[in-house]
């Protein structure tokens, strides 16, 4: 197999198990065989035992394979594709802030700051730093990395909704109701922009310059 194939193996497998011991039906199974804390400590094995080969095989064959395109990496796409990582950095510090309600701590149901722009401020944070590399890294291995890296957060957040809904929680469903999934899509988003916290906004601009420094020394 090649080195593409081998990443879009391993995302898939990382995808079934990631949302399959999630499910309905798995989870308060396990739940009830293991206790709440050997169920987490399992899912968290396997997503590891999956994701740690998936980055290190990608890691040892980046740009492996045809190219598949060529983007110029000119100086206003350069721009644009840092300012948009370093506000993916803003959201994903933001939403770790405040956790969602969905999360295994449940934070507040009241739409606020980044919630405001997504209900998944998380995950669309993930899937954008997936996207934006896209354009300048198209070789097959690149783009089967980076693919899973913008698709997986997205249906991993609409199985979240799904199953959150589905357990009846009236608050999630008005936090559902409230809030919009695609970034920028619903009714109050330069309200959400000004409620960003400031401490998010430092911390997701010192978090992405240390993530450009990594990367220079990666690359």
């Amino acid at each position: 197999m090649s080195p593409a194939s081998w990443v879009a193996l391993l995302w898939a497998l990382f995808a079934a198990t990631h949302l399959g011991l999630a499910s309905r039906r798995v989870e308060p199974v396990l739940s009830a065989r293991l206790g709440r804390t050997g169920y987490l400590g399992l899912y968290s094995a396997v997503a590891i035992a999956l994701f740690v080969p998936l980055v290190w095989i990608y890691f040892e064959n980046r740009h492996a394979g045809p190219w598949l395109w060529a983007v110029p990496a000119t100086g206003l796409l350069r721009a644009a594709i840092y300012a948009g990582l370093l506000f993916a950095f803003v959201l994903i510090v933001a939403s770790s802030l405040r956790p969602s309600p969905a999360a295994v701590v449940p934070g507040s149901p009241e739409p606020a700051g980044v919630y405001r722009l997504t209900r998944h401020p998380l995950m669309t944070g993930f899937a954008l730093v997936g996207l934006l590399h896209l354009p300048m890294n198209g070789a097959a291995s690149d783009v089967a990395f980076f693919g899973g890296l913008a698709l997986f957060p997205l249906v991993g957040a609409r199985h979240q909704d799904l199953r959150k809904l589905a357990a009846g929680d009236a608050k999630f469903r008005d936090f559902h109701d409230a809030t919009p999934f695609f970034l920028f899509t619903g009714r109050e988003t330069l309200r959400g922009l000004r409620e960003i916290p400031l401490p998010a906004v430092v911390l997701g601009v010192a978090l992405a310059a240390f993530a450009r420094w990594l990367h220079g020394s990666l690359w």
